[in-house]
């Protein structure tokens, strides 16, 4: 089964595998964020890029994730974006950060969806890869989050979806 590894209709309540296609994205490159810093990158990129996206007349195609290039450490390195209907042509300034043209990959993917508040995430996460590595399965880099659900201060965090896929390799 092909299918866009930005966001799916239903929740995932189990672990799933597919095959993603390529999907063109408009990103924020962070580097070096510490954990206690991440709400305050969400919502700074967020703020600019969803106005910014309008002024250059480009179109989500999805809601937004976060794209990570290593594993979590002390800090974190990711792209954090929307996947877009047309490939960005150069870059986008809104909000006094620079924006790029990016692609979320295609490849063979495992994903589920994790329904709760982010604090859940890291448990989710170890869940999730324990499970894959169960049923077989090896993965590589990188990985994604998509938040399907828009955050905001009057969001029960017990109704957040955030669907978690990463590559395999094999």
């Amino acid at each position: 089964m092909t299918d866009t590894p930005s966001y799916h209709a239903e929740p995932h309540t189990d672990v799933t595998y597919l095959t993603a296609e390529a999907t063109p994205t408009v990103v924020r490159v962070a580097e070096g964020v510490a954990p206690h810093e991440m709400t305050g990158i969400f919502d700074e990129t967020f703020s600019a890029l969803v106005p910014g996206l309008d002024d250059f007349d480009v179109t989500a195609a999805g809601p937004a994730f976060s794209l990570h290039h290593r594993l979590p450490g002390a800090t974190m390195t990711f792209d954090l974006g929307f996947p877009v209907t047309e490939v960005l042509n150069g870059e986008l300034e809104a909000g006094g950060i620079t924006f790029y043209a990016s692609t979320l990959p295609a490849g063979r993917i495992a994903t589920i969806s994790h329904l709760g508040g982010y604090d859940g995430l890291p448990q989710a996460w170890e869940a999730f890869m324990t499970r894959v590595a169960a049923d077989g399965h090896h993965t590589r880099l990188p990985f994604w989050e998509v938040y399907v659900t828009e955050p905001g201060p009057d969001v029960d965090p017990s109704t957040l979806r955030t669907d978690l896929v990463t590559l395999l390799d094999d």
